[in-house]
């Protein structure tokens, strides 16, 4: 499902005479996650990341990990269109077209698995609570055995926000639409384990925000 919402970055308008687009948050954090995905990450193999985006995300995470065949995905086109306009100025041969991919439906899993590495940044806040666990049930399907989804965003806390700013931030979104808001770590923990993955790391990473890297064992 794509919704809307009035974000704090939303991505700006396309870039010089292409399609691509830039989004703030990105630049803020592509670089910390791409230096835990070099600890993590398989050698070799595919990697799959789910909401691509602006594609500025899977561009960074492609160049430093060349043994992975990238697998972007988005619901939206002029999202996709960024992400191919990306790939082709960063001109990295192990990024793969973009594919349309609504990952809070059912069953996707089956068309786009099996991957190595699933990544997702920065969308289960997005979407409501049904929805996100389709996301990861489905994600944790995805995978091959041995598999690793790494998995950044906010949380909650046992129930609460870590801080003013994401309190504010996660009732903007509530205001937007009742369904969606932070998600609590443990229940994402628990959907994650019920999928039959294996939680392997919670690493805290800048501005509260968390990177959960869970497997699927043999």
């Amino acid at each position: 499902m794509i919704r809307r919402l009035d974000l704090p970055d939303t991505p700006g308008a396309t870039l010089a005479q292409d399609a691509r687009i830039s989004a703030p948050s990105a630049l803020r954090n592509r670089d910390v996650i791409r230096d835990q995905l070099l600890r993590i990450a398989p050698a070799r193999g595919r990697a799959l990341e789910i909401a691509s985006g602006t594609g500025e995300h899977v561009v960074c995470f492609a160049a430093a990990l060349p043994g992975l065949t990238w697998q972007p995905t988005d619901p939206d086109a002029a999202r996709r269109a960024s992400i191919m306009a990306w790939a082709a100025e960063a001109a990295l041969p192990n990024i793969l077209p973009p594919l349309h991919l609504d990952a809070a439906r059912p069953g996707w899993a089956a068309d786009h698995g099996p991957a190595d590495l699933v990544v997702l940044v920065n969308l289960l806040h997005l979407i409501s609570a049904p929805e996100a666990r389709v996301v990861l049930t489905e994600a944790a399907q995805a995978l091959s055995i041995g598999g690793i989804f790494a998995l950044y965003g906010p949380f909650l806390r046992d129930g609460r926000p870590t801080s003013e700013g994401d309190a504010s931030f996660d009732a903007s979104l509530r205001a937007q639409d009742p369904a969606i808001g932070y998600k609590d770590l443990a229940d994402v923990t628990a959907i994650l384990a019920g999928a039959g993955l294996v939680l392997a790391d919670t690493v805290e990473m800048p501005a509260n925000n968390v990177l959960l890297i869970a497997n699927r064992p043999a």
